[in-house]
């Protein structure tokens, strides 16, 4: 199979039947064999009754439906485990990413042997305040991080070699970070391409001012996974060894000093180093512990998935 088309949503069920004819008429104009897939992330509108009967239609069209909303991480992760074609093509469902990209995409992943290409909405028709300046505002804080000089990390349209998908675990929030996490398995073939951006047709946006919030934090999150996400007690262990020596040395000084120095001076306990001593040696212990239990989280979360399938057409 030449593309897999994997599409998360949530309450778009006005877009799809027009976003299915869409890339079904890119698809055979190029000759391409293919299979798209929709996620439905918990739609509490008519959006997977549209994906059965498109289904029926087609059977090149493939659905998933969560038991509630669980994000547009989750809903790719579970939309990248299936696919099967050579080459994954993301998009979203909302007709603001448009299918005529996807033969130029292809061709840059299989001829010019890409990993993974991104779009880049150089023009958008979004609102400046809810999404444009935090767009900006996380893609350089993502740039100066992360080492890739991407313009627009959070684009929704890209296209990956299926190894690619297949290697990534897409959690939480990390949709945003796709190809820092590609970067971190060590795909480092990433491209960029400038794509159409559009206007919404229908309905809504579903992303508001958390993002300035929930961008921040998953920022965060993406630079401690990509150096330490795979070996928290390289982190926490450090720390706490610095802590624990700072104490010890505290320690050592009130005891020479009590001993041989000034032993009719005040009691230990009546210094402040004394609480200094105390406090960074407990804390130190503390980072140790904490990086043996995220070494122990680590494991025992390994390939656990983070959602529930309701229904599924066509897999």
């Amino acid at each position: 199979m030449n593309i897999s088309v994997v599409i998360p949503l949530l309450n778009e069920s006005d877009s799809l039947t027009e976003l299915h004819d869409w890339i079904a008429k890119v698809m055979q104009s190029n000759h391409f064999s293919y299979e798209i897939i929709f996620i439905d992330d918990g739609s509490t509108d008519d959006s997977w009754s549209v994906i059965e009967t498109l289904s029926t239609k087609n059977t090149s069209v493939k659905g998933i439906r969560f038991f509630k909303n669980y994000g547009k991480s989750q809903a790719l992760h579970a939309g990248f485990k299936i696919t099967k074609g050579e080459v994954v093509i993301t998009m979203d469902a909302d007709l603001q990413d448009n299918p005529e990209e996807i033969p130029e995409l292809y061709n840059l992943i299989k001829k010019e042997n890409y990993d993974l290409i991104s779009g880049w909405k150089k023009k958008r028709y979004d609102s400046v305040i809810s999404k444009n300046l935090p767009s900006k505002l996380f893609n350089w804080a993502a740039r100066k991080t992360s080492g890739l000089k991407l313009h627009d990390f959070n684009c929704g349209l890209k296209a990956y070699k299926n190894e690619v998908v297949k290697s990534i675990d897409v959690s939480g929030e990390m949709h945003r970070y796709i190809p820092v996490l590609a970067k971190n398995e060590g795909f480092n073939n990433i491209g960029e391409k400038v794509v159409q951006h559009q206007a919404r047709k229908y309905g809504k946006t579903k992303f508001g001012m958390e993002r300035f919030i929930n961008g921040f934090l998953d920022l965060i999150t993406i630079w401690f996974v990509s150096r330490f996400g795979k070996r928290p007690m390289h982190f926490f262990g450090a720390l706490g060894a610095l802590m624990l020596v700072i104490g010890f040395a505290f320690a050592l000084y009130l005891g020479i000093d009590k001993l041989f120095v000034n032993p009719s001076g005040r009691l230990i306990t009546q210094r402040p180093q004394f609480y200094i001593s105390l406090v960074t040696m407990i804390i130190g212990s503390q980072f140790f512990v904490a990086g043996f239990l995220g070494e122990m989280i680590l494991r025992s979360q390994k390939n656990k998935e983070r959602y529930k399938i309701k229904d599924d057409v066509n897999l």
